[in-house]
């Protein structure tokens, strides 16, 4: 069947469900006064053709959205109903939390600050539906999971981190480091330590899923090119696939429009390219 002669918006429709967890989505009516047309865009587009796409999980999606949108800083409605939606989806309030961390190393403190005040309102609301049912042993448990992380093993957190770079990034990450060495060392110190010795080994995500919501926040935020290339090499040396940084950087589009995705698309082939000839 032709990509056009698909109901683009019943299979839309369903994904959206399925995500607001509702059988009327409210962006169904939200704009019929005014916009009408866009209802049905948002449908079609973003979930009839994307979030319909095989190479990734919805679980993967939703957390390459909250990487982007919390990047972005300004969408917070829009994730508001994609924390919700990864809840809904299978995703736990852990992988939530640590996506939105993570993007702390590449949007700064203040957009992640502001996306965990909106994770913290959807958790309540969430767990007053639910009857909160064991949240203090949860909050307990991830609490201890995180003062423990790394510690085990007696590492600095400078050795930590200049394994844990060495291990995802490799080559390419170690350059970055090698390039502030002459100018800003202790930026180099500062990236090895806080970036990959505190927030990279964190419990509660792993490499794959992290390397996905880099990727989706560098290619979003559309000034970080050289990083984003640093992190498509990441993804494929922590076993991800061509497609899935394909389709994360696709999945862009929506989010952050066609020419970040253009431009993300372009970086990505080059970094193929490399490891092609290499």
């Amino acid at each position: 069947m032709a990509a056009n002669d698909r109901d683009r918006f019943g299979e839309g429709l369903t994904i959206l469900r399925e995500l607001a967890g509702e059988e009327h989505p409210s962006v169904l009516d939200s704009f019929s006064d005014v916009a009408p047309d866009l209802g049905r865009f948002t449908v079609e587009f973003p979930y009839g053709d994307i979030y319909a796409r095989q190479a990734l999980t919805l679980r993967q999606r939703q957390l390459a959205t909250i990487g982007a949108l919390t990047a972005l800083g300004h969408a917070l409605p829009q994730l508001r109903f994609h924390i919700n939606g990864a809840l809904n989806v299978g995703c736990t309030r852990r992988e939530i939390t640590e996506a939105i961390m993570h993007v702390v190393i590449y949007a700064g403190f203040p957009a992640t600050i502001n996306a965990l005040t909106v994770a913290k309102d959807v958790f309540e609301a969430a767990g007053q539906e639910r009857g909160n049912e064991d949240g203090n042993t949860a909050r307990n448990a991830e609490r201890n999971a995180e003062e423990t992380a790394g510690e085990e093993s007696g590492e600095s957190r400078y050795d930590r981190g200049w394994r844990a770079l060495s291990d995802i990034d490799g080559e390419a990450g170690e350059a970055v480091i090698k390039s502030l060495a002459d100018i800003a060392p202790d930026l180099a110190r500062y990236i090895i330590e806080f970036s990959f010795g505190d927030i990279y080994v964190r419990p509660g995500l792993d490499l794959h899923a992290r390397e996905i919501v880099t990727i989706a926040a560098c290619t979003a935020l559309g000034t970080a090119r050289p990083q984003l290339k640093v992190h498509v090499h990441g993804l494929l040396n922590v076993g991800g696939s061509k497609e899935e940084v394909v389709e994360t950087i696709l999945q862009m589009a929506v989010y952050a429009g066609f020419p970040a995705a253009i431009n993300g698309i372009t970086a990505a082939r080059e970094v193929f390219t490399e490891r092609a000839a290499s």
